[in-house]
């Protein structure tokens, strides 16, 4: 991890983001003095379940996977956080501890927002806090949809939801693939590795999919779409 100054080839002066464009001046300059520009290194870690949490990470460019950790060889991804989302939203009301870990999946630039900035911000501004409670919903969705996926759905229709997932076009743009080793990939499907192996070589096999070393091309959508909703 590393702090970018205005020195730094890659800092980034103003925040972009529609939520912050709805700041007044006098609000733009309380987030300005209330944050910190870092640099993660890919597998650096944004946040760590259980410690303590005293900013709100915005993330201005990269790609960070979203998990409950387990014991010390499996963990269970949740999700992928990338351009334009925050981490670590539910620490700001809920408790002053991160419920989630968060590591870089390639090189990632974040604001590091203190909670009481966004708090004072969502208390004041409307508009803010509207596009924030919007933002924490659309997670929420994800998640219960993960509960579902894996209370009631096979093997198949895990993997199958899992390439779906990291082949959609939210992540447009994001070599997301090749950036996840097959153990990520096993990890967001809730199954062991070599299970997960075994089984994206049977949907090659069948024509679902192309796979290049780390990369994956999905070629038959529909199909998946198929084993996804037969569980």
């Amino acid at each position: 991890m590393k702090t970018l100054t205005e020195s730094d080839a890659a800092f980034v002066c103003d925040i972009q983001a529609p939520c912050f464009q709805t700041l007044s001046r006098d609000e733009m300059e309380l987030v300005q003095a209330s944050k910190t520009q870092v640099l993660f290194r890919k597998g650096e870690t944004l946040a760590k379940q259980g410690a303590f949490a005293s900013y709100v990470l915005f993330i201005i460019d990269g790609l960070a996977k979203q998990y409950i950790e387990g014991d010390a060889t499996h963990n269970f991804n949740l999700s992928l956080f990338h351009t334009g989302q925050f981490v670590g939203l539910s620490a700001v009301f809920n408790r002053n501890t991160y419920n989630y870990s968060a590591t870089a999946v390639r090189e990632t630039k974040a604001y590091l927002i203190e909670n009481k900035a966004i708090e004072n911000l969502m208390r004041q501004n409307g508009l803010f806090a509207f596009s924030l409670t919007k933002r924490y919903c659309e997670q929420d969705a994800i998640l219960f949809d993960t509960i579902h996926n894996l209370m009631y759905k096979q093997m198949n229709g895990r993997l199958a939801d899992t390439l779906l997932y990291l082949g959609s076009e939210i992540f447009r743009g994001e070599d997301v693939f090749s950036s996840l080793a097959r153990k990520d990939i096993a990890e967001f499907a809730g199954i062991s590795t070599e299970s997960a192996v075994k089984l994206l070589k049977t949907f090659e096999k069948d024509g679902l999919i192309e796979l290049h070393e780390k990369d994956i091309r999905i070629i038959n959508r529909n199909t998946l779409l198929e084993i996804s909703r037969r569980g």
